[in-house]
């Protein structure tokens, strides 16, 4: 196999007019995977009702062979993050095993849902909404910027714990920000002060080791198509075996009240392919050596946001051991201020520089998050710095 690098774009489909920076975001899937789901769809659509509904989950027929590929599948993917297959259901993403979780939650007027005010807006706004809906409201607990270790994550979430939270929702690794939290050492924290754990663990398979079982949250919720390579959209949704009760998946359908597998396997008529496929690229990643997919993938990150700091003047938002295989730096003030700036400076980098990365506003400043994939190399860093220096000359 050729060194990481370059040579590994022909394993995506991605433009090659483009540089593409921002696998984090709604990921990107290699060529073989893609090729897998095909197969699997062209098999659906010569024998639709019975692929569905007698191989995928067995709902008809006399005699049920096993236990549905469906299961198959789930099986694997159980293997690759610790867990049971039986605790773990798939979601078309991790937004949706998290409402799953809150809609099951019986939250009391007064009661508090603890989020980091680095969480992702789309799961801060169905904690709004749905704890809201019962009385619960949210509290916040405060990061650092720039983070020194992983002390001072901790500290910022103990101190926010209130005898009213009801529950704590963190980040496994947050989005914009990029940081890779402690979750152990905060489960255990939380675990001490009575407080159950939901974990949005968006950005960890595949991108850093889980162990769900022994990391012990009571949820994990978490995608596939992202760093683990599946199709989109592919999600799961990790419950402890004492509190399936209650949990529902998101649309209720023929499994419901049958337990967490059957209920989240078949929430009606859709296309499995991302589920099917996604052991294809988990067998990819373990084919190439998912240590040394994710040593590279964290070494690019980190050497693109020292080059960032040391050629612009750029500031990490934390130290290493923080930065899992996506780094965030805050840019000059230079570069402007605003939602709009960043915009405008995303938007430049794309259609006028042929790169594509992640550009946002937080706190009156410009952040840029790049994300390592094994088809970049240092030579993506440096057209990433002769862009920025080039749109910053004007």
């Amino acid at each position: 196999m050729p060194p990481f690098g370059s040579a590994w774009l022909a394993h995506w489909t991605l433009d090659p007019a483009v540089r593409y920076l921002n696998h984090g975001t709604v990921g990107a899937t290699p060529r073989r995977v893609l090729d897998r789901q095909q197969r699997l769809r062209d098999e659906m659509e010569r024998r639709p009702s019975a692929f569905l509904l007698r191989e995928v989950v067995a709902m008809v027929g006399t005699a049920a062979p096993g236990p549905g590929r469906l299961r198959e599948a789930a099986a694997q993917v159980a293997r690759f993050v610790g867990a049971d297959p039986r605790d773990l259901g798939f979601v078309s993403n991790v937004t949706a095993g998290i409402n799953a979780v809150l809609r099951a939650i019986p939250f009391q007027p007064g009661d508090e849902i603890l989020l980091l005010d680095h969480a992702y807006g789309a799961i801060a706004s169905g904690a709004r909404v749905l704890g809201g809906a019962r009385g619960a409201s949210i509290r916040w607990a405060k990061i650092p910027i720039p983070v020194e270790d992983g002390a001072q994550v901790v500290r910022a979430v103990e101190e926010a714990v209130s005898p009213r939270t009801r529950l704590a929702l963190l980040d496994h690794i947050t989005s914009s920000s990029a940081l890779l939290l402690p979750i152990a050492e905060l489960v255990r924290s939380l675990h001490r002060r009575g407080v159950p754990v939901l974990v949005d663990g968006a950005h960890a398979p595949g991108a850093v080791p889980v162990d769900v079982a022994s990391l012990g949250a009571e949820w994990y919720a978490a995608n596939l198509h992202k760093w683990a390579w599946a199709p989109r959209s592919c999600g799961f949704l990790h419950a402890r075996s004492d509190l399936h009760g209650g949990l529902h998946a998101p649309t209720l359908s023929w499994g419901v009240d049958q337990g967490l597998a059957a209920e989240f396997d078949w929430q009606g008529t859709f296309d499995p392919t991302p589920m099917l496929a996604a052991p294809e690229g988990l067998a990819m990643l373990k084919e190439l050596g998912i240590e040394e997919v994710q040593r590279h993938n964290h070494r690019w990150a980190w050497r693109a946001a020292e080059a960032l700091r040391d050629e612009l003047g750029a500031t990490p938002l934390a130290a290493e051991e923080l930065v899992g295989t996506m780094a965030t730096v805050v840019l000059p003030a230079s570069f402007g201020a605003t939602t709009a700036d960043a915009m405008r400076l995303r938007d430049r980098l794309l259609f006028d520089k042929g790169i594509e990365v992640q550009v946002h506003e937080q706190g009156g400043r410009i952040h840029l998050r790049v994300s390592g994939q094994i088809y970049l190399d240092d030579d993506d860093i440096e057209a990433l710095l002769r862009a920025l220096r080039s749109l910053a000359a004007g």
